[in-house]
């Protein structure tokens, strides 16, 4: 009896640990990525029937309303768009094909000056001098 149990625990403890690691092997293989995907649009058909709609620039009073730090994380986003679509143009051009969608570019530099603008009027509006000379520094350093 107590050999029953000594060699059940060890077998399913075994079997255990084979199942999870197989599934840690299975799920580290459709995770890993490479990085540089992240500058190239998904592949899509250029058979498709249906055109795809790309959204319009942010204007300056819905940027107003956001915050400092949502502000932030839409400059970076935006220039994670920005370098994505001049890659991907430039990648475009080395093989003489043409560049899908390409008002797409001036939409975002749009929302990115409209970023520094709404950046620039609270640096302005900042009661503390040095306080908004360290802004209009930061954003222009961006």
């Amino acid at each position: 009896m107590f050999l029953t149990r000594v060699f059940g625990r060890t077998l399913f403890a075994a079997a255990k640990s084979e199942a999870s690691a197989a599934a840690a092997a299975a799920a580290s293989s459709t995770i890993r990525h490479n990085p540089l995907e992240e500058f190239f649009e998904a592949d899509r058909n250029p058979d498709d029937e249906k055109p795809v709609v790309y959204g319009r620039s942010w204007k300056a009073s819905e940027l107003r309303l956001k915050s400092w730090d949502d502000l932030q994380k839409l400059w970076y986003v935006l220039l994670k768009e920005k370098n994505m679509l001049m890659t991907q143009r430039q990648m475009l051009h080395a093989q003489n094909l043409r560049f899908p969608n390409p008002e797409r570019v001036p939409k975002v530099r749009k929302s990115m000056c409209r970023i520094k603008h709404v950046l620039t009027e609270r640096a302005i509006e900042e009661a503390d001098p040095r306080r908004s000379a360290e802004m209009k520094r930061m954003i222009n350093a961006l």
